[in-house]
């Protein structure tokens, strides 16, 4: 499965970081691609999409 965003705020190789380092965690995520360009894609089994949204919020990067 897997589940692409599109997040604000995303302006450095950091804030990549920090979103990748940041979903790893979250139940069911096996893999974490975030771009420059806001692109978030989560893939896992069983991935609950409103908990990412929420986490990458915390974060600091709202779905756009």
């Amino acid at each position: 499965m897997e589940i692409e965003f599109s997040v604000s705020n995303v302006k450095c190789n950091g804030c990549v970081k920090t979103i990748e380092d940041g979903l790893r965690n979250e139940p069911g995520v096996e893999s974490v691609q975030a771009g420059l360009d806001g692109s978030v894609k989560v893939s896992g089994s069983d991935l609950d999409r409103a908990a990412l949204a929420a986490r990458l919020a915390e974060l600091g990067y709202p779905e756009a």
